[in-house]
């Protein structure tokens, strides 16, 4: 789903570099990409080319719901800012304190968030 103010996937961040640099940074218009019935913008034409190949890999879990949220039932915004790599995947929070709940038992967490991911419409497109 589209960040309603920019038009973009998680508000114009590119999902990449979140993995290549560890945070996350604006994207140029320059690189984009469809996908999922989204555009995605991206720093450069190489993250652009590694989420083409893997768009699964890079895009937010439960598509940029909060995860903790999601693992009590309901669906919350998550922040492109307050997130974690969970089993290797992207994953935003509502809040710090949603995602330090969320990892202190992230196992279980993880079990409930995708138990009720699809009931709140929270499943990547």
């Amino acid at each position: 789903m589209p960040d309603p103010i920019t038009g973009y996937a998680i508000g114009g961040h590119d999902p990449v570099s979140y993995f290549v640099d560890g945070y996350p940074r604006k994207g140029s218009r320059e690189y984009t990409y469809k996908w999922g019935n989204t555009e995605w913008v991206f720093v450069n034409k190489g993250n652009m080319e590694a989420f083409k190949l893997h768009p699964n890999a890079y895009a937010p879990m439960f598509a940029a719901c909060g995860g903790y949220g999601l693992s009590e039932g309901f669906a919350t915004a998550g922040n492109p800012f307050i997130y974690a790599i969970v089993e290797g995947r992207l994953m935003f929070f509502y809040s710090v304190v949603n995602r330090f709940l969320f990892i202190v038992n992230g196992t279980q967490r993880l079990t409930e968030a995708r138990s009720h991911a699809e009931a709140v419409g929270c499943l990547p497109e």
